[in-house]
């Protein structure tokens, strides 16, 4: 089976990780510090927190911007659960924001009307999360100046997105945001196996982040209450969670970012002979907008279904049956049965049900043959011709 995503290891990631092995420190040591100044450099940012995944730095992104009980997140039901679930673990309450049919990021149109209801009913949101779905960043420029008239904070959810570029600048130099979070699963551009990380250029954000990833604790006697200068003295002044990273994964995240940039190149050489491979296939090939640069962590084709006279399940399945490891991104979240039970329903947002009924990821990973990159193609023809 051809994977839909998978992890490039080489040997300098295992060397890596075995000269952690063999050394004083696995869980906290200079690894981890070392890995986010790496990928803070390479984003231009100020700051980086990582974290045991991407959803636990969502959820202290939220946290550190004040997110709490009764405040309101708004983010795109085109993504994975966790762009939502971050805001319900502070009490928040959660909506979303229809997709545009192109970009498949949130509507900047849809987006500005319900901010303008919003206010009028004061039920402007604490938060909103664009999420740069496979790879390409949603219009940060106009969200941030929407969010200069309206007052919400922003969090970029660029789980796909390290190595990315909106208007020539690195996805994570928050500019035009508050926070930006990366995931490094193993079918994400880099990998630390499990692993996350939030850049700011807050100070103050930075360092409510560092403590909430560590159970609430410091050393730093700047935020202590009590003046004690024993050594071995700490205090819990938050209650904060166990979301560290540890040095195994930060060493191999070190090794992984050296090929950062060569592992998008490679995805954009697949892209490209995609986009040109295809053209006679009855799909809808994605769209890539002339500001951005995408990382290229997916490919979803949408079916035409006009031409076509196969379900959408058929010619999945039959694509699977054929070895070919495609996969959906992504159920809309306000589909799940858990986002039903809270009031969301069927309808509710019209462009993301439509794009769910078309599309599917075809196999797309840096390491990814000629030979591979043909058997799906020639398979794809097999099935929709």
């Amino acid at each position: 089976m051809i994977p839909y995503g998978k992890q490039d290891i080489n040997q300098d990631d295992i060397d890596s990780v075995l000269n952690v092995l063999r050394s004083d420190f696995l869980t906290q040591g200079p690894k981890v510090p070392l890995f986010e100044k790496i990928v803070s450099k390479y984003c231009n940012s100020k700051y980086g927190v990582a974290t045991n995944s991407a959803t636990s730095a969502l959820h202290i992104a939220c946290l550190s911007l004040g997110l709490k009980e009764n405040d309101w997140l708004w983010t795109s039901p085109n993504s994975f659960v966790a762009s939502a679930n971050c805001g319900l673990y502070c009490g928040a309450n959660i909506d979303f924001i229809d997709i545009d049919p192109v970009s498949y990021n949130i509507s900047m149109d849809a987006l500005e009307q319900k901010l303008c209801m919003a206010k009028k009913n004061n039920l402007l949101p604490k938060i909103v999360i664009p999420v740069h779905f496979a790879g390409q960043s949603c219009d940060m420029k106009r969200i941030n100046e929407l969010s200069n008239i309206y007052g919400f904070k922003v969090i970029e959810d660029a789980s796909h997105a390290i190595g990315g570029k909106y208007l020539n600048q690195p996805i994570g130099n928050c500019k035009y945001s508050d926070i930006t979070v990366f995931s490094f699963h193993p079918v994400k551009i880099i990998t630390t196996a499990e692993g996350g990380l939030a850049t700011t250029n807050s100070l103050k954000t930075f360092k409510k982040m560092e403590i909430l990833r560590s159970h609430g604790i410091t050393r730093d006697r700047e935020y202590m209450t009590f003046n004690n200068s024993d050594a071995w003295y700490y205090e819990q002044i938050d209650l904060g969670f166990n979301y560290r990273m540890t040095e195994l994964q930060a060493a191999l995240g070190i090794s992984q970012m050296n090929r950062v940039d060569n592992f998008v190149a490679q995805r954009h050489l697949l892209k490209d002979r995609y986009d040109q491979l295809l053209d006679d296939l009855p799909i809808l090939k994605p769209n890539q907008h002339v500001d951005c640069y995408s990382s290229m962590h997916l490919y979803p084709i949408l079916i035409n279904s006009k031409k076509i006279d196969k379900s959408h399940s058929q010619i999945f399945q039959e694509l699977r049956d054929n070895n070919i490891g495609v996969n959906l991104h992504y159920i809309p979240i306000h589909l799940h049965p858990f986002y039903q039970k809270i009031g969301f329903r069927k309808g509710d947002l019209p462009n993301v049900e439509d794009y769910y009924s078309k599309v599917i990821s075809l196999p797309l990973f840096s390491s990814m043959t000629i030979e591979q990159h043909d058997e799906v193609i020639f398979v794809l023809n097999r099935v929709l011709l």
